[in-house]
């Protein structure tokens, strides 16, 4: 919903999402229901070189597993109130700065200030680049890769007297060159370097009884890498290349050790026909480079295929 007044733009949004988790495996099942909301009220202001927008929102996220034998559910009730500012200021004809604060409150998990500073740098008509960093979080819960390998088998719950929030701190910068080549094809190509900390992250952990426990270890995260991607259009045909190399290690009582479910090496390729309101058709293709599972072990390389058509 907006509401336009003189000065400004009131907007306020809500959504709702319903999910049904079933697994069903030889001997073991797992059901659960998982409901989650999301409402923001926020105001915007917008002029001829500053914009800005203040806001407030609320974050629910609520799961109810059916109990199916003696073992414990793994029931959860998350709730998020969060406050924002952020602006936008045109500084120059070649320099744009986009700054934004926000804090949030997790019920049972604390307070979190999330900073962050964006700047787009218009070297010429063709050369640009963006250079930034923030702050990020995220709340404890037992839906993660390691444990839905798992079918949650024998994963206990998540306990706020336990675990506590993930936090990260990360930079970016990229440098983008857009042309014509001839007078029909179009040619850009962004090169992308960025930065990740993550403190204390969330693991899964086998205890000597059998269980498994997701577990904040005393250790961090690092991840360093790049990605260049190269966009070619003609006529309605658009081709997307791009490569990424990621380089993420986890260290643990001082040993570094390569961060599980992480390909170093990532390489997409879409093909991609549009005609104009009536048809898009794409053909994809992505390579994962051999990665480390959670059990120490390498996993295999693969490539992913996919074809899609739609007629609008």
């Amino acid at each position: 919903l907006d509401h336009q007044t003189r000065n400004g733009l009131f907007n306020f949004k809500n959504s709702v999402s319903y999910f049904n988790r079933i697994i069903s495996v030889p001997d073991y099942n797992f059901d659960g229901t998982q409901t989650a909301t999301f409402t923001e009220a926020s105001y915007a202001s917008r002029g001829e070189k500053f914009e800005w927008v203040t806001g407030v929102n609320l974050w629910t996220d609520q799961f109810d597993e059916n109990q199916l034998d003696s073992f414990q559910t793994r029931d959860y009730d998350l709730n998020t109130l969060g406050a924002f500012a952020q602006s936008s200021w045109k500084a120059t004809d070649w320099l744009n700065l986009e700054t934004g604060l926000r804090t949030d409150y997790v019920l049972d998990y604390g307070l979190v200030l999330l900073p962050r500073v964006s700047s787009l740098i218009k070297i010429s008509p063709k050369l640009s680049s963006r250079i930034g960093g923030g702050f990020g979080y995220k709340p404890p819960t037992i839906f993660t890769e390691e444990s839905e390998r798992l079918q949650f088998q024998n994963v206990i719950p998540i306990s706020n007297n336990i675990n506590e929030l993930e936090k990260s701190y990360g930079g970016n910068f990229d440098i983008n060159y857009k042309t014509i080549i001839g007078e029909e094809i179009s040619f850009s190509i962004n090169q992308l370097l960025f930065y990740t900390y993550i403190d204390r992250p969330l693991v899964l952990e086998l205890q000597p009884n059998g269980l498994y426990q997701l577990l904040n270890i005393r250790g961090y995260i690092d991840t360093k890498g790049t990605e260049t991607n190269i966009k070619i259009g003609y006529d309605d045909f658009k081709l997307f290349l791009g490569y990424t190399y990621t380089d993420a290690r986890l260290i643990q009582n001082g040993v570094a050790l390569d961060a599980p479910l992480t390909p170093k090496h990532r390489i997409n390729s879409v093909l991609f026909y549009e005609v104009e309101e009536k048809w898009k058709i794409g053909l994809e293709a992505y390579y994962y480079s051999p990665q480390t599972l959670n059990d120490g072990s390498k996993g295999k390389q693969y490539v992913i295929a996919g074809f899609m058509i739609e007629k609008l």
